[in-house]
């Protein structure tokens, strides 16, 4: 009797499992990336270039401005650090001759 609990009880589960109910994963999202594997036709013609893609200013405002700005406070902070702990202090040399 309780063997055939155990089969009824497995029958059970595989049926819930394959409605979805159960043991359902998740579904994958592949992200489709435009890519071309060939440069040829099948009649061996060369196909054309793919369309090139330019970011000009905006590459310049994600890029180059930000990364410039942080390199500016990280400079400015070490030459705070140096002039606090005396190991680089500017001399204000008057060269009244």
């Amino acid at each position: 009797m309780a063997a055939r609990m155990g089969v009824l009880s497995v029958a059970g589960f595989r049926a819930a499992a394959r409605a979805g109910g159960l043991l359902a994963r998740p579904k994958q999202s592949t992200a489709v990336v435009p890519c071309r594997t060939v440069i040829a036709s099948s009649a061996g013609a060369i196909l054309p270039k793919p369309e090139k893609v330019s970011f000009g200013l905006l590459r310049v405002f994600t890029v180059v401005i930000p990364f410039l700005y942080i390199g500016t406070l990280i400079s400015k902070n070490f030459a705070a650090v140096l002039e606090e702990h005396d190991i680089f202090v500017p001399e204000d040399d008057d060269d009244d001759d």
